[in-house]
């Protein structure tokens, strides 16, 4: 893949949005097993909206002869939070009837340019019911977005969602959308927030960004299996030193990449090794 063209190609959002429609039903298949599940007295599986944010830094996107990159906008976890240290995508846990209503009044109804519902690909692909599961997803994860970074939902326009992820440790299914937001806006995180980090696009694409991961649960943590447990990840270096990127938020953007790009995660029998201790703050936080 020519890196270059990746970084100015004012076609991208385009190719996101095409490549992301056939995967628009993921949704409610999931939503729906989830909701017969609790119903049937299994254990609960709580649901989250996340949002993987790209955001075009330096040039114009309808310039190509402007240079520029594309960027992913994380959040590192605070250690107040349970995951604290984490990188991971903005969004939080589903509230029903309080994200029903914001998808009905304001995204379902096209208030919001980020409808899904205005995008003609969606239409084509997707059922009415998977569109209002993917409303409703939406304004969860533009809702925890608000609360934690203050991210002004106008100043984003949806591409697709990408398949769920569910984690085992938690109990908890991850619902990730993919948009693109104005690079011109501010971020005020909340407590639950330590910092945003930008990872180039570009970055994910060079094998010696990855790595393995060894994690390790400590003697104090409630676990029948203390590890060590090894995980791929990407490596990134910032002004603050090194962000490690691994465990779900590692996972979806890898599926983002192989949908959109056909990337394969390189090989990483030979890869940079970080080391980390979870302790168990790491499940509570420590308010």
């Amino acid at each position: 893949m020519d890196l270059n063209l990746l970084n100015k190609n004012d076609r991208l959002p385009f190719l996101i949005r095409k490549s992301l429609a056939p995967y628009a039903g993921d949704f409610a298949r999931k939503w729906q097993n989830i909701r017969h599940n609790n119903h049937s007295g299994q254990a609960s599986q709580l649901a989250a909206g996340v949002l993987l944010l790209l955001c075009h830094r330096g040039g114009h996107i309808s310039d190509p002869r402007e240079p520029g990159a594309w960027v992913l906008q994380l959040i590192k976890r605070s250690p107040l939070i349970a995951q604290g240290g984490d990188v991971s995508c903005p969004g939080g846990m589903l509230h029903p009837l309080i994200d029903w209503a914001f998808g009905l009044f304001f995204i379902r109804s096209g208030v919001l340019p980020c409808s899904p519902l205005s995008f003609g690909s969606a239409r084509a692909v997707a059922a009415s019911e998977s569109k209002n599961i993917i409303s409703l997803f939406l304004a969860n994860a533009l809702r925890e977005s608000w609360e934690e970074l203050h991210l002004n939902p106008l100043h984003v326009s949806l591409l697709g969602s990408l398949p769920t992820y569910s984690l085992h440790l938690f109990r908890r299914t991850i619902f990730p959308l993919v948009a693109i937001v104005r690079n011109d806006w501010t971020p005020i995180p909340n407590s639950e927030v330590d910092k945003i980090i930008e990872i180039p696009l570009t970055n994910f694409f060079r094998e010696d960004s990855y790595g393995r991961y060894m994690i390790q649960a400590s003697e104090t943590l409630p676990t029948p299996d203390q590890g060590p447990w090894e995980f791929p990840c990407l490596i990134h270096e910032d002004d603050d030193g090194e962000e490690i990127l691994w465990g779900a938020t590692f996972y979806i953007i890898m599926s983002f990449l192989q949908i959109v790009f056909d990337f394969q995660l390189p090989d990483l029998h030979s890869r940079r090794i970080r080391e980390k201790t979870l302790n168990p703050d790491y499940l509570t936080g420590n308010r």
